[in-house]
């Protein structure tokens, strides 16, 4: 008959911490990024651009949208070295307070209206603060569950980081849904936008309050008694880690492209084109964000059953052969099947593989550089997957004439780039997660004939 000792039973407990702490803290970041995106799609184009035509003043807002993703990167290198030098916990507490004070700014920036050009200078300033303190927090809260989590249970835990990126969908568009139903047109454009931007600054003690509590992950406490912690992690990474970077480089593409072009262009496609009304269609998006996060949770749990590669391929081939029928079921202009083509966009086509992502890109890197690898890997790809997404997809869908042609081919070919990069990844997903394991710097395996 087995027991429990009380280190088992800590041990516990402070898993299940490091998972409530990343999920709290990741739902209030993404919601303080990811309202930005709604607000672009529906009124920063007007009240930041108001010179521009209807379509270059849409392009103008997803530019600046986009360009919070050139300073992910930076974020990522600068807290993932911080990271894998000082601590993952401080790091999540630092990233957390720049996300929240440069999104309550956003709410209280006067419009092109006000001070002209200054307007969109400022709001792309505060995007790219923005971009800086995401950029460092997704690696800190999928290491701090991870790296707490029992080895055999590394996809469902990591899998709760990711939910709070769901849940910051559910919050963001479901503020934004309220604040249009309960004013005018005339108010919303007005003052109704700014208010989700201020209520976040709000969340934001909430997420500082429960990171606070939190205890150090036991892999770099381990790996800083040892002493060996990389004097440098960013050139050990670059040096010896660089195939681990470039799979998690590739295999972000696809999903990241598939979400945004769900989260955001799908919001001005879809009103633009008078197929549903704005309320409806985010309305739809925080249906659809709750409906991922039981994905990521599936998703995850079967990855650490089967492995993630053969789960990450699944997601990555549904995502190629749904990129036509998504734009089939947003143009029959019925409301449930638009709720229906956004649930499927963001919980499956990019949810899978999303959901998995938290355990598999960890496992790619050794301890001492983890934190710097996985983070340039992830941001890199979010820059040249989802950053510019809803830009290029806009461009794309004036080329074809308002036609989604060209959209579902540029959906096709990343859903392709990261199906082949996940078929070359090592899997290792059996692997012990602990400082002392070989360093998995091979993150490339090589093609065997059966």
């Amino acid at each position: 008959m087995s027991t429990t000792t009380k280190d088992q039973v800590s041990d516990r407990t402070a898993a299940r911490r490091a998972a409530l702490a990343s999920l709290v803290g990741s739902t209030v970041e993404w919601y303080d990024y990811f309202i930005f995106g709604t607000a672009s799609a529906l009124v920063f184009g007007e009240l930041f651009f108001p010179n521009a035509s209807p379509l270059a003043g849409t392009l103008a807002a997803f530019a600046s949208f986009g360009v919070g993703f050139l300073a992910r990167p930076l974020g990522g290198i600068v807290f993932g070295v911080l990271g894998d030098r000082i601590g993952r916990k401080s790091m999540l507490v630092a990233t957390l307070l720049i996300m929240g004070i440069s999104t309550t700014l956003i709410g209280l920036l006067p419009t092109a209206a006000h001070v002209g050009i200054l307007a969109p200078v400022l709001l792309v300033l505060l995007r790219l603060a923005q971009g800086f303190g995401v950029g460092g927090e997704w690696g800190g809260a999928a290491l701090i569950a991870v790296e707490h989590a029992p080895d055999h249970k590394r996809g469902r835990y990591g899998s709760v980081a990711q939910m709070g990126v769901g849940l910051g969908v559910v919050l963001s568009s479901a503020a934004f849904a309220a604040i249009q139903f309960l004013t005018t047109d005339e108010q919303f454009k007005a003052w109704g936008w700014r208010i989700p931007f201020v209520v976040g600054f709000v969340l934001v003690f909430v997420g500082f309050w429960i990171r606070r509590g939190l205890t150090e992950s036991p892999e770099f406490q381990r790996l800083k008694e040892s002493g060996e912690a990389a004097n440098s992690p960013l050139a050990e990474t670059l040096t010896h880690n660089r195939a681990g970077v470039w799979s998690a480089l590739g295999m972000r593409i696809s999903e990241n492209v598939f979400g945004y072009v769900v989260l955001t262009f799908s919001i001005a496609y879809v009103v633009e084109n008078n197929l549903a009304t704005a309320e409806n269609i985010t309305g739809g998006i925080a249906l659809a964000g709750l409906f991922g996060c039981l994905t990521y949770y599936l998703a995850a749990w079967a990855s650490d059953r089967v492995g993630r590669r053969p789960v990450y391929l699944a997601g990555g081939t549904f995502a190629v052969l749904y990129a036509y029928p998504f734009f089939w079921l947003l143009d029959t202009e019925s409301v449930p099947l638009t709720i229906l083509a956004l649930g499927l966009g963001w919980g499956v086509a990019s949810g899978v593989q999303f959901g998995v992502q938290p355990a598999y890109f960890p496992e790619l890197f050794g301890a001492n550089v983890r934190y710097t690898g996985m983070s340039i890997g992830y941001q890199v790809g979010s820059v040249l997957g989802g950053g510019f997404a809803p830009f290029i997809a806009t461009a794309l869908l004036a080329v074809g004439g308002g036609s989604p042609r060209w959209v579902i081919a540029y959906l096709i070919g990343c859903g392709l780039l990261s199906l082949f990069t996940a078929y070359l990844a090592r899997d290792p997903y059996r692997d012990s997660l602990r400082m002392n394991a070989p360093n998995t710097t091979d993150g490339v395996r090589t093609p065997q004939l059966n």
